[in-house]
């Protein structure tokens, strides 16, 4: 039972029980003690849709109690928080981010995160150690950062793409020749406390299978790329849980995928003592373009049958596979924000971002943009579940702020506003079977809001005209979150 302590007319102080109170006298208003009250505001729950002149109580961390603005009166003893004309939405995920891709920027990610509305992050591959350590972090200080949960390094064969090769390749991943030792690594990650497992595209099929009947055994998700020896039915047959970004889905779906996979399988076998990056980049060169022009919209939805019959979810990163015709980076309101991350990303983001800005976009590109925004929006009608992710801070992607980019992105593929918003707020909490905790604007939730000045349903870019934040009830005004911006490092 709630005890909700009330000012009466004789300015007497009584407790109720909340029975009595909505039954009883005519009071001066309703005080709840050690809470927040968000009073006449316009909420957006992904399911429930827009409900006009709510109230919000939050308390210890979570939603407390929702009611009809006309059926309370607030006592002004309260802490109020004025929600007219703004709308409430449930804090944002991000379902694909990489805090170890460029380490003069990690430090920087989680208040970027926060200060966009992103409460919870899925970290999709990289050293473990430092992921562990900002996950650690939050869990320690869960109102100061977002949620993050993690896979560890990319589980890739042998020769691995992400081995520290290069600037573009960081060592992000383990690259694994042979069934027991994939037994052990999934191990190790397991006692560090992995959240889920991520397959990458050098392995063979019989490691692929096994990473994910051992993941299936500790209870564990696995998501991952295809791999470049497999079809997305075998691997979907297999039990992946999740695929990222489409990754090879282009030539599963060529009416001549049979001849590609034959020719890809005798490239894979000839170019094993190449870089795995190089090696990948040489498949994808020969054989995305024909598999695009062969695309076969018959095969595409025996694909996609198939997907949904396995659940296999769904992270297209819309805004990263559509790069060069979206051109995000090139924006000058983009660019503005740049100036929040440390010295060395700055100079070398608004350098590169000014280059491609003048990059020829070639005719395949433009088709192969079109082909993402088309099999999203087939997936989506296909009513195959999808998270919204968006694989920052590869591709000058800022952390927070590219999420916000990906669900312009979903919008324009055919997702309604409110579609979108799924994508980045109950999809995932269902993902990680925290749809009672997280995601939806309800009692016993954690509170993890955003208020907005302007209704995403009327345009989803208004999700970027955040009012404010709240992280586990914790509030982050304007000015809060304008200084978690300009809260910069020392220079690097």
């Amino acid at each position: 039972m709630i005890f909700i302590k009330v000012i009466t007319n004789y300015n007497t102080c009584i407790y109720l029980t909340a029975l009595i109170l909505f039954t009883a006298c005519k009071t001066d208003g309703v005080v709840f003690e050690n809470a927040i009250c968000i009073e006449n505001i316009s909420t957006i729950d992904p399911v429930d849709g827009l409900k006009n002149n709510q109230t919000i109580v939050i308390k210890d961390e979570r939603i407390l109690k929702i009611f009809n603005s006309e059926d309370l009166t607030l006592s002004k003893l309260n802490n109020i928080i004025n929600g007219t004309n703004k709308f409430l939405i449930p804090g944002l995920w991000d379902t694909h981010v990489h805090y170890a891709y460029t380490t003069a920027l990690t430090p920087r990610m989680s208040d970027l995160f926060i200060a966009f509305g992103i409460t919870s992050v899925r970290d999709t591959g990289g050293n473990i150690n430092v992921v562990k350590k900002w996950k650690d972090k939050a869990l320690a200080q869960p109102q100061n950062a977002p949620r993050i949960f993690m896979a560890g390094p990319l589980l890739d064969g042998l020769p691995n793409i992400y081995n520290g090769s290069d600037k573009n390749h960081p060592n992000l991943s383990v690259g694994l020749s042979s069934l027991n030792g994939i037994t052990k690594q999934i191990n190790f990650l397991e006692n560090k406390g992995v959240d889920f497992l991520k397959a990458y595209e050098m392995l063979n099929p019989e490691q692929f299978v096994h990473i994910i009947n051992v993941g299936h055994k500790k209870g564990l998700k696995v998501t991952g790329h295809v791999p470049l020896s497999m079809d997305v039915i075998s691997a979907s047959n297999a039990g992946l849980h999740s695929m990222e970004h489409l990754r090879n889905l282009e030539l599963s779906c060529a009416s001549n995928s049979e001849e590609l996979w034959l020719e890809r399988i005798k490239m894979l076998q000839q170019g094993k003592t190449k870089p795995g990056s190089e090696l990948r980049l040489s498949i994808h060169k020969a054989q995305q373009e024909i598999a695009i022009k062969n695309y076969d919209d018959t095969k595409a939805n025996e694909i996609l049958e198939v997907l949904k019959k396995n659940n296999t979810w769904q992270v297209p990163t819309l805004a990263l596979n559509t790069f060069f015709s979206r051109k995000y980076y090139a924006n000058e309101q983009y660019q503005k924000y740049y100036r929040f991350l440390p010295d060395s990303v700055q100079s070398y983001w608004t350098e590169r971002s000014n280059v491609l800005l003048n990059y020829p976009v070639t005719k395949f590109r433009k088709q192969y943009d079109a082909w993402h925004y088309k099999m999203v929006k087939k997936i989506h009608q296909a009513n195959i579940p999808i998270m919204a992710g968006t694989e920052t801070p590869i591709a000058y992607l800022i952390p927070g702020l590219s999420l916000h980019e990906e669900l312009a992105a979903l919008v324009e593929a055919g997702l309604s506003p409110l579609e979108a918003l799924k994508t980045a707020t109950i999809n995932p909490s269902k993902y990680f079977n925290l749809q009672n905790q997280l995601g939806l604007i309800q009692q016993n939730m954690w509170a993890d809001l955003i208020i907005l000045n302007d209704n995403p349903l009327d345009n989803i870019k208004n999700t970027t005209h955040i009012n404010s934040v709240i992280k586990q009830g914790k509030v982050y005004t304007r000015k809060n979150l304008d200084n978690l911006l300009n809260k910069l490092p020392s220079k690097n």
